[in-house]
């Protein structure tokens, strides 16, 4: 089990997925660029570390997950592992969740600063993009609520934005979990929410604070479950909650129920810069943290980065797992990071036509609504975009393949969408029906597809293969 960071750190520059930077780097601006392009350029995480303005000790991992061989590390898997098979051990790991175990001491509290002493700024919080409206502090981390009317604790992924030494606007929105339990059991009664925000937990733990799991659903238990051991816990400054022991750095606090601030612009994980928005402010009342902390960040922007790679996974799983429970004849789901995740294939065992209604259901789902979906037969491989972007042109109709159903939920940061759309978080959502007519005979109507795999006897493209590199090719 990678536990932390450090581990991580270590484990992933072994296998050339984490470049150490010895020289000095700016935390403003010069770190986020250095991330941004190692990402276009599928490159290693970047790991800081010597800080401008920041002493001897204080590091800084960009995009821990920004790839598949990453996520694939962090799992205990190897990085070269296919994408079917990380995302089939995903899901084998999320059908068995695993509780946490509670412990005394941990790593997270070595330092514990209060009262004059909280300073967000005392970390190497970055200026990630050109036109950002500040310095953001939490892009890549954990954040901590309780429902207080049940036994549930959520952790999600909202990003923040500093704006002093102890206040930063967050990602509170009616459409996620924790801004439904702010909105909808606090502000009513003008209780500021008790909220706790990790900084540095291992990439696993960032990694199911970003999935999409359902109301009621506690997000460390999954954690354990992608660990296949317990995660360790200890109880926060703050009475009720926990966090994980292994953590670097713990902001607790509150979000208050009457005061906003403005938040934004960003860099998005649509590849387009949102507008500035009126959001909550959280304010932090104690600080912990590991000796030598190590800030992690991730930088959003024209994909793939952690959030493309995560939800990629994440939300293939959800959907296969989901349209299996349906009874629809479903073989693989790829959700491609590539389209920031706002594209998902399908392939199906029989025709799709019988199955729209099915498929228009799922689209309108929390969590799924955003996407678009292309169906393709089965045997066209759902990871490869070569034979998917074949089956869209040659095989999707304009008049009969293509199928829209309009006012589904979508989140306001989809770009396409107009102000009025926005505001209600609704849109129209798009299937594409690349599979062959159900009643089109596979005898006279259906035309061989031509590829190495399918139109050579056995024996010539064992020939083939086997004299690849006499013939001259790599």
């Amino acid at each position: 089990m990678i536990k932390d960071n450090r581990i991580f750190v270590e484990q992933a520059a072994r296998t050339g997925d984490v470049v150490k930077v010895k020289q000095e780097v700016d935390w403003d601006l010069e770190a986020g660029a250095i991330v941004r392009r190692a990402n276009e350029t599928r490159g290693p995480a970047p790991f800081f570390e010597k800080l401008r303005d920041y002493p001897p000790g204080f590091r800084m991992l960009g995009s821990p997950l920004g790839t598949y061989r990453r996520a694939a590390i962090s799992l205990g898997l190897e990085p070269g592992i296919s994408v079917r098979e990380l995302q089939d051990e995903f899901q084998s790991r999320t059908e068995h969740p695993v509780k946490p175990v509670v412990v005394k001491d941990a790593p997270c509290k070595q330092n514990v600063l209060r009262g004059k002493d909280v300073d967000l700024f005392k970390f190497p919080v970055p200026m990630i993009h050109d036109g950002d409206g500040g310095r953001h502090l939490g892009t890549w981390h954990i954040i901590i609520t309780r429902d207080p009317a049940s036994e549930w604790v959520n952790w999600g992924l909202y990003r923040l934005m500093a704006h002093n030494r102890r206040c930063a606007s967050i990602e509170f929105s009616r459409g996620n979990h924790g801004g439904q339990i702010f909105y909808g059991k606090y502000v009513p009664r003008g209780l500021p929410m008790p909220v706790v925000v990790v900084i540095g937990a291992d990439p696993v733990c960032s990694f199911a604070a970003g999935s999409n799991l359902g109301v009621g659903q506690n997000e460390v238990d999954f954690a354990g479950g992608l660990h296949r051991e317990p995660v360790e816990m200890v109880e926060a400054e703050t009475p009720g909650l926990m966090v994980p022991a292994d953590s670097e750095i713990i902001l607790e606090g509150e979000v208050l129920p009457d005061f906003t601030a403005k938040d934004g612009p960003h860099g998005e994980f649509t590849g387009f810069r949102n507008t500035t928005r009126v959001l909550p402010v959280f304010r932090v009342n104690t600080i912990t943290c590991r000796n030598d902390p190590i800030f992690t960040m991730t930088c959003m922007g024209m994909p793939v980065d952690d959030s493309a790679i995560c939800m990629a996974i994440s939300a293939a799983v959800s959907m296969k797992k989901r349209l299996q429970k349906t009874g629809l004849p479903v073989k693989d789901v790829s959700v491609l990071p590539e389209a920031s995740s706002y594209l998902a294939i399908i392939s199906l065992k029989s025709s799709a036509a019988p199955h729209i209604r099915a498929l228009e259901n799922l689209m309108k789902l929390h969590g799924v609504g955003e996407l678009k979906i292309i169906v393709v037969d089965e045997d066209v491989d759902v990871f490869n975009l070569n034979e998917v972007i074949h089956a869209l042109a040659t095989k999707c109709h304009p008049e009969k393949g293509i199928h829209k159903f309009e006012l589904n939920y979508n989140i306001e940061l989809t770009p396409y969408l107009s102000d009025a759309e926005k505001k209600v978080n609704k849109g129209t959502r798009s299937l594409f029906d690349c599979t062959w007519p159900p009643d089109w005979s596979r005898e006279t109507d259906i035309p061989p597809r031509v590829s190495f795999a399918e139109v050579y006897p056995e024996d010539v493209k064992q020939r083939v293969v086997d004299n690849w590199k006499s013939y001259g090719f790599e």
